[in-house]
């Protein structure tokens, strides 16, 4: 087989677009699976309205963030390619091109299909157009009395100009007729929304009939409106929603204290450049066009839509319905039989090391029972824990802070820059500091996004630490929804390495050596490409090659470059990746050994987990294959622009690993799509009657494991 290099096009690919996919439109392929569980028939129709708002709000954030970044590129004349040889402008381009088209599909997927099945199992969205006078009586009254008081009409006119709306606030726009009691004839109003109003009403069975109804705030207030301009004649009412750039700009070279910063761009976010309008698919298109004037947008980034412009609004639905026949099984963690009342943890991980547990399928109870217990534990003495996300009222907060107030050591380290929980973190640090815990930000320049708690005890034998490594974050509330693994040990050759990674975090010095543990920005890419490079070398000696690596996102080039060169020495690769990956597989002469399959499910899948099993390596005494966990994904960011960990895993724990997060995943076929050459996503399906959905059968997996420990 011909060798190729990488630093420039292979001969036989000179386009770069034959070797690397782009970036964005991955996001929005990714976004499209989501789309495929909502048309899915196999799903509980409930969830797959679930679906179908998730869809959604991911689009806003794609548009908030990726597109707001590609179009400041086209604004600033950037022509130069990106390594998928397109310039932004192709790129953006390409994106409203799809984009469009999902838009399209989402609308057609809700009032073609979804609306129609939940009705025949009585669950009705009421249409305006349909109303009965009863229930056009009663939705006049709930105007009156809990939404028009809570209303604020805006004419526009030279003293009352086009105000400044929130990103992605619900805004009508209405066109009059008439003159107002000052003489001034009328033109465009604007009514905003208050974010306070529930945009999805219950209607009682009374009134509409159905066991579970629904009607739109946006439905009740246009039928009111009229209330709202006396006097005067709306001749047209249409609703509309703008997304805005919300990345946050902070210069960190430049800032003497960060979260002062932080705070002051966030009072901007809510009023960044307008991206996306959406409008009802009835607007005139002379106020379409008025729209655009003030928002400064193009034609093509005008999206008509034919429903609510708030689609994610709806996600409250399935949780106000009690159906559970719409819904997914009811499913509990299941919680080993050490996990009893009487437990000392402490005493678990020891006699357990390492004691790996698979989150959701087994609940998260040791991680906040270490954490618990070594808040008021008498011997403990010190406890350091890095906070990336938390969620609201958090009992890993309330550990820390029962622990700072038991006199304990408590050092936090914030990300403050954790995108879309800025606020929060803010407020978490602040909250953390009042409580006499002291909280860094980390390192300018590089977000931490490792997982890790270490905790000091005193023993017998002396100190001791416990630590607990994870890929997912400490957030109990998506530690029931989110795949992620925790690793639990008081292996001090671990410890130590987990206390230097703190050092480094919390202090000034020289990157410290670690024994066991790989840290971005440091040592992490490096080994990751020396491994790739170590499997390449034993197929091409005629060994087997064996790489299995899964994470969120594939990105990095020069990792990419790496797995072509392997794949092209015979190194079979298996790549689990849930959402982009700019690698192009089964490529002949390319990456003729490369899979690249993507698992979405009632989870979302977050491990990060990779795997090298080449033989022919033994040496005093270690093992063939090595497996890692890690917080990082294969991206320049996490690997150049973060702090991440990864750390081995062996013996017994790397087996169960291997088999639950890498090969029961491979054999799915109900719930995988598999990249193909094109860049484009094909669902995988079982050839036979042998159906494998690895979410299902790690539930039962994990279950049957939890009734045997009963």
């Amino acid at each position: 087989m011909a060798k190729v290099s990488f630093t420039s096009a292979p001969a036989s690919h000179p386009n770069p677009r034959d070797r690397m996919l782009n970036r964005e439109l991955g996001l929005l392929r990714f976004n499209e699976r989501v789309l495929d569980l909502a048309t899915d028939s196999s799903v509980p129709l409930l969830e797959r309205l679930r679906y179908l708002c998730i869809s959604a709000s991911n689009l806003d954030e794609f548009f908030e963030v990726r597109v707001a970044g590609t179009r400041q590129k086209v604004k600033a004349g950037v022509e130069s390619a990106g390594v998928d040889g397109l310039s932004p402008a192709q790129e953006l381009a390409l994106i409203t091109q799809r984009a469009h088209k999902l838009v399209d599909r989402q609308y057609q997927l809700l009032n073609n299909e979804l609306f129609p099945e939940l009705a025949k199992q009585d669950v009705v969205f009421y249409r305006r157009t349909k109303w009965s006078p009863a229930m056009r009586e009663w939705v006049k009254t709930l105007f009156e009395q809990d939404i028009a008081p809570v209303l604020s009409p805006l004419g526009l006119d030279p003293s009352h100009p086009f105000p400044r709306l929130m990103n992605k606030s619900l805004t009508f726009i209405i066109e009059l007729e008439g003159s107002d009691a000052f003489g001034r004839e009328a033109g465009y109003a604007l009514l905003r929304v208050p974010r306070s109003l529930p945009r999805v009403i219950p209607v009682p069975k009374s009134i509409g009939g159905a066991e579970h109804g629904f009607v739109f705030l946006s439905s009740v207030i246009h039928d009111n409106v009229n209330a709202l301009f006396a006097g005067m004649k709306p001749v047209g009412m249409f609703q509309f929603k703008v997304t805005r750039n919300s990345d946050l700009y902070v210069s960190e070279e430049d800032v003497a204290n960060l979260k002062r910063a932080v705070e002051h761009e966030l009072l901007q976010r809510s009023f960044g450049e307008a991206v996306r309008l959406e409008i009802h698919e009835d607007c005139s298109p002379r106020v379409v066009k008025f729209l655009q004037k003030q928002y400064k947008l193009e034609d093509n980034e005008v999206y008509r839509v034919n429903g609510p412009v708030n689609l994610n609004r709806l996600i409250t639905i399935p949780d106000q319905i009690d159906k559970p026949e719409l819904k997914f099984e009811a499913f509990r963690p299941a919680i080993a039989n050490y996990l009893n009342e009487d437990i000392n943890i402490f005493d678990v991980i020891a006699q357990h090391a390492p004691l790996v547990v698979h989150h959701p399928y087994e609940s998260y109870i040791p991680v906040t029972e270490l954490l618990r217990q070594a808040s008021i534990d008498p011997d403990v003495l010190a406890i350091k824990q890095t906070l990336y996300r938390t969620g609201n009222e958090s009992i890993i907060v309330a550990h820390l802070m029962e622990a700072s107030r038991r006199g304990k050591d408590v050092t936090v380290v914030v990300e403050l820059l954790a995108r879309f929980d800025e606020e929060a973190n803010v407020s978490l640090a602040n909250q953390l500091q009042e409580a006499g815990i002291q909280v860094v930000y980390g390192v300018v320049g590089f977000k931490t996004h490792a997982k890790m708690l270490l905790v000091v005890r005193r023993e017998k034998s002396g100190l001791n630490r416990y630590v607990h490594v994870g890929t997912g974050n400490y957030h109990t509330a998506t530690a029931r929804t989110y795949t992620d693994i925790s690793l639990l040990t008081d292996d001090p050759v671990i410890a130590e390495d987990v206390n230097r990674v703190f050092q480094q975090l919390t202090g000034i010095g020289q990157v410290l050596e670690l024994q066991c543990l790989l840290q971005a920005p440091f040592t992490l890419h490096k080994f990751i490409l020396s491994k790739i490079k170590q499997e390449t070398k034993i197929a091409k000696s005629g060994g087997k090659g064996r790489i299995i690596a899964r994470m969120n996102s594939l990105v990095d080039p020069s990792v990419v470059h790496a797995l072509y060169h392997a794949s092209q020495a015979g190194v079979q690769i298996d790549l689990i990746v849930r959402g982009i990956c700019v690698l192009i597989p089964q490529v002949a002469g390319l990456s003729d050994n490369i899979r690249v399959i993507s698992v979405l499910g009632r989870f979302l899948e977050h491990s990060r987990v990779f795997y090298f099993g080449g033989d022919g390596l033994k040496k005093d005494g270690d093992a063939k294959e090595s497996l890692y966990i890690s917080s990082a994904d294969w991206m320049p960011r996490n690997l150049f622009k973060r702090v991440e960990i990864a750390i081995p895993v062996r013996g017994d724990a790397m087996k169960r690993i291997k088999k639950e997060c890498l090969d029961m995943f491979l054999a799915d076929n109900c719930s995988s799509w598999e990249l193909q050459p094109n860049g484009e996503y094909n669902r995988r399906t079982c050839k036979d009657s042998k159906k494998v959905n690895v979410q299902q059968k790690l539930i039962r997996l994990h279950q049957a494991n939890f009734d045997q420990d009963d």
